[in-house]
């Protein structure tokens, strides 16, 4: 029995290295990590990115198909089997129909696998022909990811700082949590009921600040709990300082803190997050900007926080092997064409400097990194009109909750970031000047032709970041 497990370790592991000598060698392998929080567009933006790179027409960022080096590209069956296929086809249909929608969100992660045959460049290529890359895109919540931060946080640590979090919204949205943990004896003998609606009320919150527009909601399986739903491991609750005698609520509420970052989170990074050589996270800049400076400041704390969770650096000849470095990393700020393309820049400093502090410890550390504004579909198109003898940059689109056609002005960005950033950090309630409005467009029907993918912003330029080296 003991020699057969030993046997079977021994042969996994020579396996893995045999895996992983042919990638580096003969079909090399890029892991996109694809994340992002709530409403970001994670499943648009793989949808997206894989359609266009199955028909190239619309990405000539992207210079390995700009200059035709790109053959052919193809889906194969992802390599992980106990991972769920991301439904491409389904979320393609959803968008480009005769009635588009956009697809369902991020439940949980899925994977797929895209082949490209390149051709190599110069003399090499004359000699050696074409090579298959294989492309495998793994999608995960973002929320998933802001749980890796708990690892380096006890449960006393932890509370501290998500108590400190809900105070600024006791008023608001976390009135009913505070009513509900006021009403409770964190020291008294654990009572299950108590402990059950202690947690659903914290779930509640969670849920209603995500709704609000905050980002920094943890623990993330509490708002995607999955088949754990209903389990020890998700029945706990933050809980102030105080004494903690055995067999007490707060006791047993470190100890399923502890189990959930033993059982879920730390499985979940060995699994999934580890093996990650190239990444992108989406965000909603422009969601967060219109939900306000406490928001905007939200946003900035958990993109800090996610990417404290990479091990940034640049990956060498033996990383497939001995184990992989994210060593590049891209922020893109989502839904650009939400606003005119004068604006564009705009936005793109604004995601820069959210991230500054974050990107500068990643790039210190030998990893790439980048922001870009962009659309990973589409759905607006722009228009001038003269407002007050001005001209005025408009979007026109389909509202996503009538239909009608619809033009937007959402209100012009600052050209310097600091005049958004700077409240946020001070903790203003409200933009002191300017006011940014957000009109949720659907998609609108699309006629590609042969050749095309679905319209896009800078995917190409996203992609050629990402992946453009390695083709």
């Amino acid at each position: 029995m003991v020699i057969g497990t030993i046997a079977d370790t021994l042969g996994r592991g020579v396996e893995g290295v045999t895996s992983a000598v042919s990638e580096a060698f003969f079909e090399p392998v890029i892991r996109l990590g694809v994340t992002g929080l709530a409403r970001s567009g994670k499943t648009v933006f793989i949808t997206s990115l894989v359609a266009n790179l199955l028909e190239r027409g619309r990405m000539p960022g992207l210079e390995a198909a700009r200059s035709g080096r790109i053959e052919a590209a193809f889906l194969q069956p992802q390599p992980d089997d106990t991972v769920p296929r991301f439904a491409f086809e389904e979320h393609l249909a959803a968008m480009t129909g005769t009635e588009p929608r956009w697809p369902d969100s991020t439940r949980a992660v899925s994977e797929l696998r895209l082949s490209l045959r390149v051709r190599p460049s110069g003399l090499l290529g004359a000699v050696s022909g074409p090579r298959t890359v294989h492309l495998d895109i793994v999608d995960y919540p973002g929320e998933w990811l802001l749980d890796l931060a708990l690892l380096d946080l006890d449960f006393e640590a932890w509370s501290r700082e998500a108590l400190a979090r809900a105070e600024a919204r006791r008023d608001g949205l976390a009135g009913p949590w505070f009513a509900a943990l006021d009403a409770a004896d964190p020291s008294a003998k654990l009572d299950e009921p108590t402990a059950t609606a202690l947690a659903r009320g914290w779930t509640a919150y969670l849920a209603a600040a995500r709704e609000a527009g905050f980002s920094d909601c943890t623990p993330g399986r509490f708002l995607l709990p999955g088949d754990l739903e209903g389990s020890p491991a998700l029945t706990f609750a933050p809980l102030p300082p105080g004494p903690a005698p055995r067999g007490s609520l707060t006791r047993e509420f470190a100890r399923r803190y502890e189990a959930y970052k033993r059982e879920v989170v730390k499985p979940f990074f060995r699994a999934h997050f580890a093996r990650i050589d190239r990444q992108v996270v989406l965000v909603d800049a422009l969601g967060a900007i219109h939900s306000g400076p406490q928001a905007l400041e939200d946003l900035r704390r958990a993109m800090a926080s996610i990417l404290g969770a990479f091990r940034p650096g640049r990956n060498t000849f033996l990383s497939a092997i001995l184990g992989r470095r994210v060593d590049r990393i891209l922020f893109a700020a989502t839904k650009a064409d939400h606003l005119h393309h004068e604006q564009h820049g705009r936005l793109q400093a604004v995601i820069e400097a959210l991230l500054a502090d974050a990107r500068r410890r990643a790039d210190f550390q030998g990893a790439t990194t980048r922001a870009m504004a962009i659309a990973s579909l589409r759905a607006t198109v722009e228009e001038t009109r003269r407002v007050n003898g001005a001209e005025m940059g408009l979007v026109r689109g389909r509202l996503l909750r009538d239909g009608r056609q619809a033009a937007l002005h959402p209100g012009d960005l600052p050209e310097d970031p600091s005049a958004l950033l700077a409240p946020a950090r001070e903790g203003a309630a409200t933009w002191l000047s300017g006011d940014y409005g957000v009109m949720h467009f659907a998609p609108t029907p699309q006629s590609l032709r042969a050749g095309e993918g679905p319209p896009h912003i800078r995917l190409d330029r996203a992609a050629e970041f990402l992946i453009g080296d390695r083709l």
